[in-house]
């Protein structure tokens, strides 16, 4: 059990850097909750320890984009079972549209990820069961010349944790920490 609170500001980069580079972490698809209190699981695509800033793809006309424009206070919750540790961050989101990290984010995704970004928009009445892809990308991926269209549907949300919440089950007695900035300190679990 990790018993220094600078151990623990490394154990919850550690957890975000491979959540962002591991399909397999636990820390891979978080719950991302809006201020309007919706909240959705999430694909953590990248995490700058540096800035303590979470990555995320989005689609621009998705109704969370207009809610983080609106107000971005967010909150993201991990939980890695095996090691019964969670992670609840609180931040600030912000969604980009364009500029050189949206850019190289579109470049590093595949043609098969970018498809998504084709379709209709999400939340989109349909009258029926839909991916919400067009037909012909059902199960396949289109060249790229045919996703020039689906650029300007794709974002990114980025969030700057302000406030890091580590808590660890144990037998022996839980242990939690609060990160506020760069301060950290004990708190009852």
């Amino acid at each position: 059990m990790l018993e220094d609170l600078n151990a623990i500001r490394a154990d919850i980069s550690r957890r975000l850097i491979q959540g962002a580079s591991d399909r397999r972490s636990p820390v891979h698809t978080p719950v991302v909750a809006t201020a309007d209190a919706d909240a959705r699981v999430m694909v953590l695509r990248a995490f700058d320890p540096a800035m303590w800033t979470l990555r995320f793809h989005t689609d621009a006309r998705s109704p969370k984009v207009a809610v983080v424009d609106a107000d971005p206070r967010i909150g993201v919750l991990a939980y890695d079972r095996e090691a019964k540790v969670q992670l609840r961050l609180r931040g600030r989101g912000r969604i980009e549209r364009s500029g050189d990290i949206v850019d190289a984010a579109w470049e590093n995704s595949t043609n098969f990820a970018r498809r998504c970004y084709l379709g209709s928009g999400p939340g989109e009445i349909s009258q029926g069961p839909t991916s919400g892809l067009p037909s012909d990308y059902e199960g396949t991926e289109p060249p790229e010349e045919e996703l020039v269209p689906a650029r300007e549907n794709f974002a990114l949300l980025l969030i700057e944790i302000e406030e890091a919440d580590w808590f660890s089950l144990a037998h022996s007695g839980h242990r939690r920490a609060l990160f506020i900035g760069d301060k950290g300190r004990w708190i009852s679990p």
